[in-house]
């Protein structure tokens, strides 16, 4: 089993930053990457992006490229740092453990989910 509590969240202004955290337990962790979700009010969660197991390899969505950078430290604690944020970035994010890589992008792929933290960006 694995259990992840996001946390970090918050009201930021267009431009400013973000970093979210993602806190892992359970001693399959090491077995599992890390994604990012968010799901905004009338849209679907899409993903946002993901690192490997090892922190090795880093995927992220075109709409966050440049601007979001994922990270992981030495105690299971994965981050998702924001930059230049804008108001279509307001989201609930959660992040999530896939045992693949390859289906980093593939939401129904994940096994377990973080309760999400919520983001909101004014204009």
């Amino acid at each position: 089993q694995v259990q992840l509590v996001e946390s970090g969240g918050g009201l930021v202004q267009a431009g400013g930053s973000l970093r979210l955290s993602c806190a892992a337990s359970g001693r399959t962790f090491s077995m599992h990457h890390t994604g990012w979700f968010r799901h905004a009010p009338g849209k679907e969660r899409e993903f946002v992006g993901a690192i490997s197991r090892n922190g090795g390899s880093t995927e992220y969505a075109d709409s966050v490229k440049g601007r979001f950078t994922i990270s992981r430290d030495a105690k299971n604690t994965v981050y998702l740092r924001m930059n230049s944020l804008k108001p279509e970035d307001t989201a609930v994010y959660y992040c999530a453990a896939v045992p693949g890589w390859g289906m980093v992008r593939s939401e129904t792929s994940y096994l377990y989910w973080g309760q999400g933290t919520q983001v909101t960006v004014s204009s």
